[in-house]
């Protein structure tokens, strides 16, 4: 299963989710509202007893795919992270549990609301296949997710992480 989580300020019918909409018809694309937690209690609610699912989470949807997939890693298949929002303060709440589970992460060179400096790191102590692509753009990705290889960040294939990647 395919799931694209908004961020903060979206919904559905945000710019990523009609572009994912177009390209993978059969994904999983809901609203959230309300606080994290009120947005991970319907996440845990779609999601409940699923497996092999693929979340796609741009900037608070990438807190919500992270947390989800420390809370149930055996149930995630891999995560695709647009400007995850690692560096907010709700995310201080929780341990942080180096995951398996493939994760691809995109984020802007000039994002001043996730910045590199400090989301990069943090995701590279969860992740242990890990890969990121900065990218000339900022938080919103607006120049550049069209332009992502989704297929193959999305078609299962392994990610691998090559000696130099993994000393940046």
């Amino acid at each position: 299963m395919k799931i694209f989580l908004h961020g903060l300020e979206s919904s559905s019918q945000g710019a990523k989710a009609q572009f994912l909409r177009h390209l993978y018809p059969d994904m999983a694309i809901p609203d959230f509202i309300g606080s994290l937690t009120e947005r991970m209690t319907v996440l845990h609610d779609i999601l409940d007893g699923r497996h092999d699912i693929i979340l796609i989470g741009s900037s608070f949807g990438g807190l919500m795919a992270t947390i989800f997939a420390m809370e149930n890693p055996g149930a995630v298949e891999r995560l695709i992270l647009l400007a995850p929002a690692l560096n907010f303060q709700e995310f201080s709440h929780y341990s942080i549990k180096p995951l398996d589970i493939p994760a691809r992460m995109i984020i802007g060179r000039r994002d001043t609301v996730t910045p590199p400096a400090i989301v990069v790191p943090l995701a590279q102590k969860i992740f242990k296949a890990f890969r990121y692509d900065a990218v000339d753009d900022d938080h919103l990705l607006a120049r550049t997710f069209r332009d992502l290889e989704w297929q193959t960040m999305l078609s299962g294939q392994k990610i691998i992480i090559s000696p130099e990647e993994k000393l940046a």
